[in-house]
């Protein structure tokens, strides 16, 4: 599976494991990226929290949906697997649409998504795939459909950050845990 053997849970410094046991409990299992990247636990925090700072802040108007979208658009773009995946399972949760993470990770020109929401990923993949040709008039179609200049900076953050986690999961060889495939597509046993 992955290029790097992950960890014991057991052998983790005390903050890794106490945050995967929580995610654990939280979830009914431990996502591949916790263990894969708490080889190098400096490394580790450094990575969740930009990536709680951008995913799970409560300021702005970009929704929890909205983010994944960005997300899953953005990692089909560099053909992450893993982040499709497990990204796409979260969308699914967060805009209880089970067929909207795959319409936006195969084309999302043609998913069911706003007209606001396709500006948002029209911005996102031009930073994804060409961000030297980022100008002016970008900003004025975002301000046209309700977008701050703090969003905006967020949709690029989150395009960014995940660029960066991308190339960490491809190269690692990172694959997604197999229960990522049936979130939000079929009821959650209890």
């Amino acid at each position: 599976m992955n290029r790097y053997p992950a960890p014991a849970i057991a052998d983790l410094p005390e903050d890794l494991r106490a945050r995967i046991l929580e995610v654990q409990e939280k979830a009914g299992f431990v996502p591949n990226v916790f263990l894969a990247l708490a080889r190098r636990p400096a490394e580790w925090r450094a990575f969740f929290a930009y990536h709680d700072a951008l995913m799970l802040k409560e300021e702005g108007s970009l929704t929890k949906g909205e983010r994944e979208m960005i997300v899953t658009a953005t990692s089909a773009a560099n053909r992450c697997l893993y982040c499709v995946v497990a990204h796409g399972a979260l969308l699914r949760i967060y805009e209880k649409k089970p067929l909207v993470a795959d319409q936006v990770a195969v084309n999302w020109r043609k998913a069911d998504i706003t007209p606001r929401q396709r500006a948002m990923l029209d911005f996102a993949m031009k930073v994804c795939q060409q961000a030297d040709e980022i100008e002016d008039g970008d900003f004025t179609a975002l301000h046209a459909h309700g977008f701050s200049d703090e969003d905006i900076w967020d949709i690029a953050a989150i395009t960014a950050f995940f660029g960066l986690s991308n190339r960490m999961a491809s190269f690692s060889n990172m694959m997604p845990n197999p229960e990522f495939y049936l979130l939000g597509r079929v009821p959650r046993q209890k």
